[in-house]
C-alpha cells in the first residue's frame, strides 16, 4: 500500500485537527472543514488505509480516528511547518532570561518558566555543568563554643556554607590558622582531589587536631560533590491538568511521578552533543510512566562545550509546530547568556 499525496493531506488534516481539538476526527468532518477536493466516501477508504498502515487508530468503535504514534512521527519529521516567534514571545523570552544574567541559578528557573508560559506544557531544565567544581577559598565562622560554619568559595564564584559540630571547643586562633591552612592547600582541588588521608598528612605537618581536619575535609569534599551534581528546574507542571488527556487519573499520576523522579529526569534529557532538537514520541523515551507522552528536547551550549538540556512534556497531541519554535528561540538566547558567563 502507497502512502501517496492524498493520503498525506488527509493525515496531515486529522493531525491538526486533533492537536486543536482533542477529538476524534472522521471523514465528513474531513470534508466540511478542509478543502482537499474529495468526498466524504473517498476520505474514509483512505482513512481505511491509513489505520491499516498503522498512521491512526480509532478510539472507539463509533469514534473517529485520532493519530498514531507512527503518524505523529511522520508529521514532525515531514509534514510539521515551522512558524516564527511573535514579537511578544521574543519580548518575553528576552526579559525573562535577561532579567540577571549572573546567576545561573535565576537563569535556569526563569527559562523553565518562560517555555511553560509560552508552550503550556511541563518543562524540565538541567543546569549547566561546565567544569568539575574547585576550591578557591575556605573561611570559618564561629557559632558557639563547639561549632562553626565553614564557608567555601568555588572557582565559579559560588559561595556555599556548612556547619561543623565538634566534639571540643575550638578556640579564635586555631579557627584562623586553620583557614589558612586549608585555603592554601585545597584551593583548586576538586571532590576526587580531597582524601581523608589529608587529615592525617596535615595534623603531623601543622600539629593540629586530626578529628577536627578530618570532620572539615569531609565537609568540604560533600559541598563540592553536590555542587557537582546536575540540577533539575521544572516549571508548568499544573500546566498537564489543562490537556483532557489527563483528566484520566492514573494517566496524570504517571505523569506526576515521573516529574518528581530526578533520575528518570536526567535520563530522559540525556546527555548527547547534538545541537539539533530532537522530539521524542511516545513509547520512543522507553519509560513507562510516559508513554502518553511526547517530549522536545536540545542542548545548549558554548562552541563544542555542552551545558545543559532543556526539554517540553506534554501530551502526544502538544503543539510539535509551537514548541519546537519556542525551544529554537529561546536556545540563541540562553547560548549568549551562557557564553558571557563562561567569559567572565
Amino acid at each position: 500500500m502507497i502512502l501517496n499525496d492524498r493520503k498525506i493531506r488527509i493525515l496531515e488534516a486529522i493531525i491538526n485537527d486533533y492537536i486543536q481539538t482533542a477529538e476524534p476526527i472522521g471523514s465528513r468532518t474531513i470534508a466540511k472543514k478542509y478543502d482537499l477536493g474529495i468526498s466524504s466516501a473517498t476520505i474514509r477508504n483512505e482513512m481505511s488505509d491509513l489505520e491499516e498502515m498503522g498512521f491512526i487508530i480509532q478510539p472507539h468503535a463509533s469514534s473517529g480516528r485520532v493519530p498514531s504514534d507512527k503518524g505523529y512521527r511522520l508529521y514532525v519529521d515531514r509534514l510539521m511547518q515551522r512558524r516564527e516567534l511573535t514579537d511578544e514571545e521574543m519580548l518575553l523570552l528576552q526579559k525573562m532570561i535577561a532579567g540577571s544574567i549572573h546567576q545561573i541559578d535565576y537563569i535556569m528557573r526563569e527559562t523553565a518558566s518562560a517555555i511553560a508560559i509560552l508552550t503550556k506544557c511541563a518543562t524540565i531544565v538541567s543546569e549547566p555543568q561546565i567544569k568539575k567544581t574547585r576550591i578557591r577559598h575556605i573561611q570559618f565562622v564561629p557559632v558557639d563554643e563547639k561549632s562553626f560554619v565553614m564557608v567555601l568559595v568555588t572557582d565559579g564564584k559560588a559561595v556555599k556554607n556548612r556547619l561543623i559540630y565538634l566534639n571540643q571547643t575550638l578556640d579564635e586562633d586555631t579557627m584562623i590558622r586553620l583557614s589558612k591552612l586549608l585555603s592554601e592547600n585545597l584551593r583548586g582541588c576538586c571532590f576526587e582531589d580531597i582524601d581523608v588521608s589529608m587529615a592525617h598528612e596535615f595534623a603531623e605537618q601543622f600539629r593540629m587536631p586530626e578529628d577536627l581536619l578530618l570532620a572539615v575535609l569531609n565537609a568540604a569534599s560533600d559541598v563540592i560533590h553536590t555542587e557537582d551534581d546536575v540540577q533539575i528546574y521544572t516549571s508548568g507542571v499544573k500546566n498537564i491538568l489543562s490537556f483532557p488527556e489527563f483528566s484520566d487519573v492514573e494517566k496524570a499520576k504517571n505523569m506526576f511521578q515521573a516529574l518528581e523522579e530526578k533520575d528518570m529526569l536526567i535520563t530522559l534529557l540525556g546527555s548527547g552533543n547534538s545541537e539539533k532538537i530532537q522530539v521524542v514520541i511516545g513509547a520512543e523515551n522507553n519509560m513507562e510512566l510516559l508513554e502518553d507522552c511526547s517530549v522536545i528536547k536540545a542542548n545548549y551550549r558554548v562552541g563544542s562545550q555542552n551545558f545543559g538540556s532543556i526539554g517540553v512534556i506534554g501530551p502526544k497531541r502538544m503543539d510539535y509546530s509551537q514548541a519546537v519554535s519556542v525551544l529554537s528561540g529561546i536556545l540563541k538566547h540562553i547560548n549568549a547568556v551562557i557564553k558571557a558567563l563562561s567569559g567572565g
